[in-house]
Protein backbone atom coordinates (compact mmCIF):
# COMPACT_ATOMS: atom_id res chain seq x y z
CA UNK A 1 0.00 0.00 0.00
CA UNK A 2 1.29 3.45 -0.92
CA UNK A 3 2.23 5.89 1.80
CA UNK A 4 -0.12 8.74 2.63
CA UNK A 5 1.62 12.00 1.78
CA UNK A 6 0.36 15.29 3.18
CA UNK A 7 1.11 18.60 1.48
CA UNK A 8 0.29 21.69 3.54
CA UNK A 9 -0.15 24.92 1.55
CA UNK A 10 -0.12 28.21 3.43
CA UNK A 11 -1.57 31.20 1.58
CA UNK A 12 -2.42 34.80 2.25
CA UNK A 13 -6.04 33.80 2.92
CA UNK A 14 -5.81 30.45 4.69
CA UNK A 15 -4.34 26.96 4.73
CA UNK A 16 -5.11 24.15 2.29
CA UNK A 17 -4.21 20.48 2.90
CA UNK A 18 -3.64 18.11 -0.01
CA UNK A 19 -3.35 14.36 0.57
CA UNK A 20 -2.31 11.54 -1.74
CA UNK A 21 -2.67 7.80 -1.10
CA UNK A 22 -1.75 6.49 -4.56
CA UNK A 23 1.94 7.27 -4.84
CA UNK A 24 1.34 10.99 -5.39
CA UNK A 25 -0.44 10.43 -8.71
CA UNK A 26 -3.56 12.26 -7.53
CA UNK A 27 -4.39 14.62 -4.70
CA UNK A 28 -7.44 15.47 -2.61
CA UNK A 29 -7.46 19.14 -1.68
CA UNK A 30 -9.27 20.39 1.44
CA UNK A 31 -9.60 23.92 2.76
CA UNK A 32 -9.45 26.65 3.56
CA UNK A 33 -8.50 26.10 7.16
CA UNK A 34 -8.06 29.37 9.09
CA UNK A 35 -9.80 31.30 6.29
CA UNK A 36 -8.88 34.93 5.76
CA UNK A 37 -5.68 34.62 7.79
CA UNK A 38 -2.19 34.79 6.32
CA UNK A 39 -0.33 31.52 6.91
CA UNK A 40 3.37 32.27 6.57
CA UNK A 41 4.63 29.22 8.49
CA UNK A 42 3.60 25.55 8.51
CA UNK A 43 5.27 22.51 10.06
CA UNK A 44 4.39 18.82 9.93
CA UNK A 45 5.92 17.30 13.07
CA UNK A 46 6.21 13.53 12.57
CA UNK A 47 8.32 12.79 15.65
CA UNK A 48 5.36 11.46 17.68
CA UNK A 49 2.93 8.61 17.01
CA UNK A 50 0.29 11.07 15.79
CA UNK A 51 1.70 13.75 13.48
CA UNK A 52 1.12 17.31 14.66
CA UNK A 53 0.42 20.16 12.27
CA UNK A 54 1.49 23.64 13.33
CA UNK A 55 0.34 26.76 11.51
CA UNK A 56 1.60 30.27 12.08
CA UNK A 57 -1.47 32.37 11.33
CA UNK A 58 -1.84 36.13 11.18
CA UNK A 59 -5.32 37.60 11.48
CA UNK A 60 -5.91 41.22 10.52
CA UNK A 61 -8.19 41.46 13.57
CA UNK A 62 -6.63 39.20 16.22
CA UNK A 63 -2.97 39.40 15.22
CA UNK A 64 -0.40 36.56 14.95
CA UNK A 65 -0.74 33.17 16.64
CA UNK A 66 0.09 29.47 16.31
CA UNK A 67 -2.59 26.79 15.91
CA UNK A 68 -2.04 23.04 16.20
CA UNK A 69 -3.84 19.92 14.98
CA UNK A 70 -3.24 16.31 15.99
CA UNK A 71 -5.72 14.80 13.53
CA UNK A 72 -4.33 16.07 10.21
CA UNK A 73 -6.47 19.17 10.20
CA UNK A 74 -9.86 17.70 11.12
CA UNK A 75 -9.80 19.88 14.25
CA UNK A 76 -7.53 22.66 15.40
CA UNK A 77 -6.44 23.83 18.83
CA UNK A 78 -6.83 27.58 19.05
CA UNK A 79 -4.92 28.98 22.05
CA UNK A 80 -6.72 31.11 24.62
CA UNK A 81 -3.63 33.28 25.07
CA UNK A 82 -0.94 34.33 22.64
CA UNK A 83 1.44 31.33 22.43
CA UNK A 84 4.30 33.49 21.12
CA UNK A 85 4.63 36.81 22.93
CA UNK A 86 7.55 39.05 23.81
CA UNK A 87 8.12 39.58 27.55
CA UNK A 88 7.01 42.96 28.86
CA UNK A 89 10.58 44.10 29.55
CA UNK A 90 11.43 43.91 25.82
CA UNK A 91 8.88 46.63 24.97
CA UNK A 92 8.26 44.73 21.71
CA UNK A 93 5.16 43.33 20.04
CA UNK A 94 5.07 40.25 17.83
CA UNK A 95 4.40 41.11 14.19
CA UNK A 96 4.42 37.68 12.59
CA UNK A 97 5.54 34.06 12.92
CA UNK A 98 7.75 33.29 9.92
CA UNK A 99 9.07 29.84 10.75
CA UNK A 100 8.01 26.80 12.76
CA UNK A 101 10.69 24.13 13.05
CA UNK A 102 10.60 20.89 15.05
CA UNK A 103 13.69 20.20 17.16
CA UNK A 104 15.83 17.05 17.04
CA UNK A 105 14.47 13.52 17.50
CA UNK A 106 16.03 13.38 20.97
CA UNK A 107 13.79 16.27 22.08
CA UNK A 108 10.37 15.37 20.66
CA UNK A 109 8.57 18.20 22.47
CA UNK A 110 10.91 20.98 21.32
CA UNK A 111 9.68 23.29 18.56
CA UNK A 112 11.27 26.56 17.46
CA UNK A 113 9.55 29.66 16.13
CA UNK A 114 11.36 32.32 14.14
CA UNK A 115 9.51 35.62 14.22
CA UNK A 116 9.34 39.26 13.23
CA UNK A 117 10.93 41.38 14.61
CA UNK A 118 14.02 39.19 14.47
CA UNK A 119 13.87 36.79 17.41
CA UNK A 120 13.81 33.11 18.23
CA UNK A 121 11.31 31.38 20.52
CA UNK A 122 11.50 27.84 21.91
CA UNK A 123 8.68 25.53 22.93
CA UNK A 124 9.05 22.49 25.19
CA UNK A 125 5.43 21.32 24.94
CA UNK A 126 5.20 20.46 21.28
CA UNK A 127 4.53 23.97 20.01
CA UNK A 128 1.68 25.00 22.30
CA UNK A 129 3.56 27.67 24.28
CA UNK A 130 6.91 29.37 23.63
CA UNK A 131 9.63 31.29 25.47
CA UNK A 132 11.98 33.90 24.06
CA UNK A 133 15.56 32.71 23.48
CA UNK A 134 17.27 35.52 25.34
CA UNK A 135 20.77 34.78 24.10
CA UNK A 136 19.88 35.80 20.55
CA UNK A 137 17.59 38.67 21.59
CA UNK A 138 20.32 40.19 23.74
CA UNK A 139 23.02 39.81 21.10
CA UNK A 140 25.10 42.99 20.73
CA UNK A 141 24.46 43.00 16.98
CA UNK A 142 20.69 43.29 17.37
CA UNK A 143 20.61 47.07 17.06
CA UNK A 144 22.22 46.67 13.63
CA UNK A 145 19.65 44.20 12.28
CA UNK A 146 17.41 46.11 9.89
CA UNK A 147 14.33 45.24 7.82
CA UNK A 148 14.70 43.77 4.37
CA UNK A 149 12.09 44.25 1.66
CA UNK A 150 9.89 41.61 3.31
CA UNK A 151 10.47 42.68 6.89
CA UNK A 152 12.95 42.06 9.71
CA UNK A 153 12.56 38.44 10.69
CA UNK A 154 14.22 35.19 11.66
CA UNK A 155 12.92 33.14 8.75
CA UNK A 156 15.16 30.07 8.97
CA UNK A 157 15.66 27.81 12.00
CA UNK A 158 17.79 24.67 11.63
CA UNK A 159 18.11 22.42 14.66
CA UNK A 160 21.06 20.03 14.52
CA UNK A 161 19.62 16.50 14.13
CA UNK A 162 21.83 14.86 16.79
CA UNK A 163 23.21 17.66 18.99
CA UNK A 164 20.40 19.67 20.64
CA UNK A 165 22.88 22.36 21.69
CA UNK A 166 23.50 23.37 18.07
CA UNK A 167 21.06 25.57 16.14
CA UNK A 168 21.55 27.73 13.04
CA UNK A 169 19.25 30.66 12.27
CA UNK A 170 19.10 33.16 9.42
CA UNK A 171 17.43 36.53 9.14
CA UNK A 172 16.84 39.44 6.80
CA UNK A 173 18.76 41.55 7.23
CA UNK A 174 21.37 40.31 9.63
CA UNK A 175 22.64 37.08 8.15
CA UNK A 176 23.41 33.69 9.64
CA UNK A 177 23.97 33.06 13.36
CA UNK A 178 24.75 29.80 15.16
CA UNK A 179 24.88 28.53 18.71
CA UNK A 180 26.69 25.55 20.18
CA UNK A 181 25.49 25.91 23.76
CA UNK A 182 21.75 25.64 23.47
CA UNK A 183 21.13 29.30 22.70
CA UNK A 184 23.07 30.95 25.51
CA UNK A 185 25.51 32.56 23.08
CA UNK A 186 25.39 33.15 19.32
CA UNK A 187 28.10 33.74 16.72
CA UNK A 188 27.68 35.57 13.42
CA UNK A 189 28.49 33.05 10.67
CA UNK A 190 28.65 34.97 7.40
CA UNK A 191 32.27 34.57 6.27
CA UNK A 192 32.32 34.56 2.49
CA UNK A 193 28.77 35.89 1.95
CA UNK A 194 28.84 39.08 -0.12
CA UNK A 195 26.67 42.08 0.70
CA UNK A 196 27.22 44.19 -2.42
CA UNK A 197 24.97 46.96 -1.09
CA UNK A 198 27.19 47.72 1.94
CA UNK A 199 30.45 49.73 2.01
CA UNK A 200 32.22 46.65 3.37
CA UNK A 201 31.01 43.97 0.98
CA UNK A 202 32.01 41.12 3.31
CA UNK A 203 30.87 42.33 6.74
CA UNK A 204 30.65 40.28 9.92
CA UNK A 205 26.86 40.63 9.76
CA UNK A 206 24.22 42.56 7.83
CA UNK A 207 23.80 40.21 4.87
CA UNK A 208 20.31 39.81 3.45
CA UNK A 209 20.05 36.03 3.59
CA UNK A 210 16.88 34.68 1.99
CA UNK A 211 17.01 31.00 2.99
CA UNK A 212 19.36 28.34 4.36
CA UNK A 213 18.94 24.57 4.01
CA UNK A 214 20.73 21.92 6.04
CA UNK A 215 21.16 18.33 5.00
CA UNK A 216 19.44 16.10 7.60
CA UNK A 217 22.12 13.40 7.54
CA UNK A 218 25.15 15.66 6.97
CA UNK A 219 24.29 18.66 9.17
CA UNK A 220 27.63 20.40 8.67
CA UNK A 221 26.76 20.79 4.99
CA UNK A 222 24.46 23.76 4.39
CA UNK A 223 23.29 25.69 1.33
CA UNK A 224 22.21 29.32 1.18
CA UNK A 225 20.27 31.57 -1.16
CA UNK A 226 21.23 35.18 -0.60
CA UNK A 227 20.12 38.55 -1.92
CA UNK A 228 22.39 37.99 -4.94
CA UNK A 229 24.45 34.90 -4.25
CA UNK A 230 24.16 31.13 -3.80
CA UNK A 231 26.53 29.46 -1.34
CA UNK A 232 27.61 26.18 0.26
CA UNK A 233 29.16 25.56 3.66
CA UNK A 234 31.02 22.39 4.60
CA UNK A 235 31.83 23.42 8.19
CA UNK A 236 28.49 23.97 9.86
CA UNK A 237 28.04 27.57 8.59
CA UNK A 238 31.45 28.79 9.78
CA UNK A 239 32.36 29.77 6.20
CA UNK A 240 30.67 29.90 2.79
CA UNK A 241 31.75 29.42 -0.84
CA UNK A 242 29.88 30.57 -3.95
CA UNK A 243 28.10 27.95 -6.07
CA UNK A 244 26.14 30.37 -8.28
CA UNK A 245 28.00 29.62 -11.50
CA UNK A 246 25.72 27.84 -13.96
CA UNK A 247 22.49 29.43 -12.76
CA UNK A 248 20.67 31.95 -14.99
CA UNK A 249 20.52 34.37 -12.03
CA UNK A 250 21.99 34.38 -8.54
CA UNK A 251 18.93 36.00 -6.95
CA UNK A 252 15.99 34.04 -5.54
CA UNK A 253 14.33 32.99 -2.33
CA UNK A 254 14.05 29.22 -1.71
CA UNK A 255 16.80 26.66 -1.16
CA UNK A 256 16.22 22.93 -0.62
CA UNK A 257 18.28 19.86 0.17
CA UNK A 258 17.30 16.35 -0.88
CA UNK A 259 16.21 14.28 2.15
CA UNK A 260 18.82 11.54 1.59
CA UNK A 261 21.22 12.46 -1.25
CA UNK A 262 23.69 14.95 0.19
CA UNK A 263 24.80 16.40 -3.16
CA UNK A 264 21.30 17.14 -4.49
CA UNK A 265 19.84 20.63 -3.96
CA UNK A 266 17.11 22.77 -5.54
CA UNK A 267 16.44 26.48 -6.05
CA UNK A 268 14.18 28.77 -8.09
CA UNK A 269 16.15 31.69 -9.60
CA UNK A 270 14.77 35.16 -10.28
CA UNK A 271 16.20 37.94 -12.42
CA UNK A 272 17.97 40.43 -10.16
CA UNK A 273 16.32 42.17 -7.23
CA UNK A 274 14.84 45.00 -9.26
CA UNK A 275 12.68 42.76 -11.47
CA UNK A 276 12.06 39.66 -9.35
CA UNK A 277 10.68 37.62 -12.23
CA UNK A 278 11.80 34.19 -13.47
CA UNK A 279 14.36 34.74 -16.25
CA UNK A 280 12.56 35.13 -19.60
CA UNK A 281 9.24 34.38 -17.90
CA UNK A 282 10.07 30.65 -17.86
CA UNK A 283 9.01 28.47 -14.93
CA UNK A 284 12.14 26.49 -14.05
CA UNK A 285 13.37 24.73 -10.96
CA UNK A 286 17.13 24.25 -10.94
CA UNK A 287 18.71 21.13 -9.47
CA UNK A 288 22.32 20.37 -8.73
CA UNK A 289 23.46 16.79 -8.21
CA UNK A 290 27.03 17.66 -7.25
CA UNK A 291 26.58 20.08 -4.39
CA UNK A 292 26.34 23.17 -6.58
CA UNK A 293 29.18 22.36 -8.99
CA UNK A 294 26.73 22.33 -11.91
CA UNK A 295 23.02 22.99 -12.40
CA UNK A 296 20.23 21.53 -14.54
CA UNK A 297 16.95 23.25 -15.41
CA UNK A 298 13.91 21.09 -14.60
CA UNK A 299 11.04 22.04 -16.89
CA UNK A 300 9.01 19.00 -17.94
CA UNK A 301 5.38 19.74 -17.11
CA UNK A 302 5.99 23.38 -16.14
CA UNK A 303 4.88 26.50 -18.09
CA UNK A 304 7.43 27.18 -20.82
CA UNK A 305 6.61 30.89 -21.11
CA UNK A 306 4.51 33.66 -19.64
CA UNK A 307 5.22 32.69 -16.03
CA UNK A 308 5.86 35.93 -14.14
CA UNK A 309 5.10 34.80 -10.61
CA UNK A 310 7.47 34.36 -7.67
CA UNK A 311 8.23 31.40 -5.42
CA UNK A 312 8.89 32.70 -1.91
CA UNK A 313 11.52 31.44 0.55
CA UNK A 314 9.26 28.80 2.10
CA UNK A 315 7.34 28.19 -1.11
CA UNK A 316 9.37 25.06 -1.96
CA UNK A 317 9.74 21.82 -0.05
CA UNK A 318 10.58 18.12 -0.30
CA UNK A 319 8.84 15.15 1.28
CA UNK A 320 10.40 12.05 2.86
CA UNK A 321 8.85 9.46 0.53
CA UNK A 322 10.79 7.33 -1.96
CA UNK A 323 11.65 8.56 -4.46
CA UNK A 324 11.59 12.02 -2.96
CA UNK A 325 8.83 14.40 -3.97
CA UNK A 326 9.54 18.06 -4.66
CA UNK A 327 6.89 20.78 -4.48
CA UNK A 328 6.53 24.52 -5.00
CA UNK A 329 3.76 27.08 -4.82
CA UNK A 330 3.79 30.48 -6.48
CA UNK A 331 2.19 33.79 -5.68
CA UNK A 332 -0.17 33.28 -8.62
CA UNK A 333 -1.88 30.53 -6.59
CA UNK A 334 -0.53 27.54 -8.52
CA UNK A 335 1.10 24.55 -6.80
CA UNK A 336 3.25 22.00 -8.64
CA UNK A 337 4.69 18.70 -7.51
CA UNK A 338 7.13 16.11 -8.77
CA UNK A 339 7.12 12.52 -7.54
CA UNK A 340 10.45 11.71 -9.17
CA UNK A 341 12.83 14.25 -7.61
CA UNK A 342 12.06 16.98 -10.13
CA UNK A 343 12.31 15.15 -13.47
CA UNK A 344 8.60 15.64 -14.25
CA UNK A 345 6.04 18.02 -12.76
CA UNK A 346 2.27 18.07 -12.43
CA UNK A 347 -0.02 20.84 -11.26
CA UNK A 348 -1.63 19.96 -7.92
CA UNK A 349 -3.70 23.10 -7.35
CA UNK A 350 -4.60 26.32 -9.12
CA UNK A 351 -6.43 29.56 -8.39
CA UNK A 352 -5.53 29.57 -4.71
CA UNK A 353 -4.64 32.82 -2.96
CA UNK A 354 -0.96 33.67 -3.28
CA UNK A 355 1.11 30.84 -1.80
CA UNK A 356 3.39 31.79 1.08
CA UNK A 357 4.68 28.40 2.24
CA UNK A 358 4.46 24.66 1.57
CA UNK A 359 5.47 21.62 3.63
CA UNK A 360 5.14 17.91 2.83
CA UNK A 361 5.67 14.63 4.67
CA UNK A 362 4.65 11.00 4.80
CA UNK A 363 1.99 10.73 7.52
Amino acid sequence: MADTVLLAIGTRKGLWLATSTDGRRSWDLAGPHHPMTAVYAVAIDTRRSSPRLLAGVTSEHFGPSVSTSDDLGATWREPDHAPVAFPADTDTALAQVWQLAPGPESEPDVVYAGVEPSALFRSTDGGVTYELVRGLWDHPHRSGWTPGYGGQAVHTVLAHPTDPRRVVVAMSTGGVYRTGDGGETWQASNAGIRAYFLPDEYPEFGQCVHKVAQHPSWPDRLFLQNHHGVYRSEDGAASWQSIAEGLPADFGFPMLTHPTRKDVIYTFPLTADGLRFPPEGRCRVFRSEDGGGSWTALTKGLPASGFWSVVLRDGMCVDDAFPAGVYFGARCGEVYGSRDEGDRWERIAAHLPDVLCVRAAVV
